[in-house]
């Protein structure tokens, strides 16, 4: 599955990551890779808790690229 993710650095440097679909799922790392790896993590381990828990898990998201001619 895919989950949109948006990643920002916050005051101390630190890349902070968030999953909109999955609220409360938010990691961070030293580098923007290490950021990715962690919230691949985070939303794995979310996903996982919402099946134990018979919730339901909030589809991935679908993509398209619409290309347009240049000006």
């Amino acid at each position: 599955m895919k989950y949109r993710v948006y990643i920002e650095r916050d005051e101390d440097g630190m890349f902070v990551v968030t999953c909109p679909a999955l609220p409360g799922c938010v990691s961070q790392g030293r580098t923007r890779e290490e950021a990715r790896e962690n919230i691949r993590e985070a939303v794995s381990l979310y996903l996982e808790s919402l099946r134990e828990h018979g919730e339901p898990v909030p589809p991935g998201v679908e993509q398209e690229i619409v290309e347009v001619p240049a000006a």
